[in-house]
């Protein structure tokens, strides 16, 4: 068993814990750090540990108090540097040792982003946060960086006084550093096994409020009470998830909302989820990313992908789960509207990247693949897809829930493969494995494109939607002024957006069209991101070109990959605006996320190397 992307030795051995002790510099834009990690070898004569590096300048290493011998292999292009390490002496099957290794990040290391003052909401001080999904955190420490590897870990971490660090553990309290007086050591502890890629560090101007008895929402001062009021939720989705899945294991869920640089919708860091402010649109439509977060500390934290390869069973298992939650809280219908939803953003995603190409399998191979690249919405819906056909061939919502309850407990605070999951599938259905022997596995799990059944959603929320699309596309210039605010005052939010979801897999409308829709609905008026992420992308396929610049503000004034990609992509195809959509990008790369200018680079076919590119 070899994870592709990393260079570790997790045959041979285990990490069991990382002690850290992090110094984080603004001024120079790196972090100092002494990392010790608790290694126990697995195998008789152990003598040399490989480490996962990238960008970082190692000074020193001890093993058990010894000085030992390392040096850094050749560099690969984006698994970064074997760490090898000979050890003063050999270790025998079961045996431990304290590897401690003194190093510095590089200021262009791929987990972190500097912020400047400008960068954030309060413009005084600068921030800083990480994001090591999928093979970063070997940019901040050196460690065996894959998920097939689960370990505690325990940090200390100095800062300039007037600025908090939190962490994906639980606070474990602060004091001044006895170093120098004008700053903080804050103090973490993650007593709960968890692979190196949800470790997560956030140093800003930070703020919190209680949200829930076992929750706080953290920000920014400009952001917290907006924060706290939409969070409200929390410990409801919290019941109701331990309610499907088991207890909740993590102590503490707390909420942190970055800035808008943040290439996510949100990432599932542990006692710490990490939001895009881009939520905050005051109509709860940050409702689904707080279920998926929330659902992740069960099916990613405590049962994990072996390899990225098998992404679809952190993802598509959350999916699933979060509509679940949306059934509980909103009802059957919510959640049958979602999956409709979901199966046009997995249609999108096979269109972007090609219906042959493999990337679209449900268990792509990704031997020198660089998982960044490989990111879609696939494993996610075509994950949810496949499940919710077993729901359906198994009996029904309840009884593959049990299975999925199930199998939580039976893998947690273990990393597993799709062998492993379908072997349980057919261990935990015993009864039904004539039914299961017929589904077309190798359909679903390794072949490109859509999958090999579509299932048959229940429609009834959607047909609104459909119905007003139909009447736009239908609709010849002389017809226009049938249309009014009336059409859309009785859709929700999720509505609307499947309204304009539905037109933008149409040929393009009229010109005419679109500025009328503008006139009935004052689209452009909308604050909730995904309607206005929608709208901007149909204005600049209409080749409205009074659109242009409010969608490329867009794509520039928050990074959230899932907007700022296709708004770029489609004024990049509107022939005309083809160069303003690159000069664009070039003048606000600087500011932009390490991991989003690389992929939108690509996107622009920007040269990435020859202009100072990470």
């Amino acid at each position: 068993m070899s994870d592709p992307c990393s260079f570790s030795s997790f045959s041979t051995c285990l990490t069991k814990h990382l002690n850290l002790q992090l110094h984080v510099d603004f001024d120079r834009h790196v972090i100092r750090g002494k990392v010790q990690l608790t290694v126990e070898a697995l195998e008789d004569r152990f003598s040399v540990l490989t480490l996962d590096s990238r960008d970082l300048n190692v000074s020193s290493v001890s093993v058990n108090q010894q000085t030992a011998h390392y040096e850094l292999g050749p560099k690969h292009s984006f698994k970064g540097t074997p760490l090898v390490i000979t050890l003063p002496f050999d270790l025998s099957r079961g045996q431990q040792v304290i590897v401690e290794v003194t190093y510095e990040t590089s200021p262009s290391a791929f987990a972190l982003q500097w912020l400047t003052p400008e960068q954030t909401a309060g413009k005084k001080q600068p921030y800083l946060f990480s994001q090591c999904q999928a093979h970063h955190c070997r940019s901040m420490i050196p460690c065996q960086d894959t998920p097939s590897i689960k370990h505690t870990y325990y940090a200390q971490v100095s800062v300039p006084k007037q600025l908090v660090a939190v962490m994906s553990a639980v606070r474990d309290g602060q004091e001044v550093d006895p170093q120098d007086t004008g700053r903080i050591v804050y103090r973490f502890r993650q007593p709960v096994a968890m692979p190196s890629y949800l470790i997560a560090i956030v140093v800003g101007a930070l703020e919190s409020r209680e949200i829930g008895p076992r929750s706080r929402v953290w920000s920014e001062m400009e952001f917290v009470d907006k924060a706290a009021s939409e969070f409200s939720e929390t410990e409801t989705m919290l019941k109701t998830a331990e309610d499907l899945a088991g207890p909740y294991v993590w102590g503490q869920y707390d909420v942190l909302v970055l800035p808008p640089s943040f290439p996510y919708g949100g990432m599932e860091n542990p006692c710490l989820t990490f939001a895009t402010p881009t939520l905050l649109a005051g109509d709860k439509s940050l409702s689904g990313v707080i279920a998926h977060e929330i659902s992740h500390s069960w099916t990613g934290n405590l049962v994990t992908n072996r390899t990225w390869e098998h992404f679809w069973l952190n993802e598509g298992h959350t999916v699933y789960l979060e509509r679940m939650i949306g059934r509980r809280m909103e009802g059957e219908q919510f959640r049958q509207f979602k999956a409709i939803g979901g199966w046009k953003d997995l249609q999108d995603s096979v269109n972007t990247f090609g219906a042959n190409n493999p990337l679209t399998n449900l268990v792509p191979s990704l031997q020198e693949v660089n998982p960044d690249d490989a990111f879609s919405s696939v494993p996610y819906e075509k994950g949810f897809a496949l499940l919710y056909h077993l729901e359906e061939l198994m009996g029904g919502p309840e009884v593959f829930m049990g299975f999925v309850k199930s199998y939580i407990q039976r893998f947690a605070y273990s990393s597993v493969t799709t062998d492993d999951w379908k072997s349980y599938l057919f261990t935990y259905f015993k009864d039904k494995v004539d039914i299961l022997n017929k589904v077309d596995w190798k359909g679903w799990m390794f072949t490109p494109g859509m999958p090999p059944v579509k299932p048959q959603y229940d429609t009834t929320l959607a047909d609104a939607c459909i119905a007003l699309t139909q009447r736009w596309i239908k609709a010849k210039d002389q017809d226009l002024n049938v249309f009014s605010q009336s059409d859309v005052k009785t859709l929700s939010s999720h509505q609307l957006i499947e309204f304009l979801s539905l037109l933008l897999q149409e040929e393009p409308l009229p010109l005419s069209h679109v500025k009328r829709m503008q006139e009935v609905y004052d689209l452009n008026a909308s604050t909730n991101s995904e309607i206005r992420f929608r709208w901007l992308r149909l204005c600049v396929r209409c080749q409205w070109e009074e659109a242009v610049p409010l969608a490329l503000k867009m794509a520039t004034e928050q990074g959230r990959m899932k907007f700022t990609r296709p708004l770029f992509r489609e004024v990049f195809n509107f022939e005309k605006y083809r160069e303003e959509a690159v000069r664009v990008f070039l003048a606000h790369r600087a500011a932009m996320h390490p991991v989003t200018s690389g992929l939108v680079a690509k996107d622009l076919k920007v040269d990435a190397s020859s202009t100072g590119d990470r």
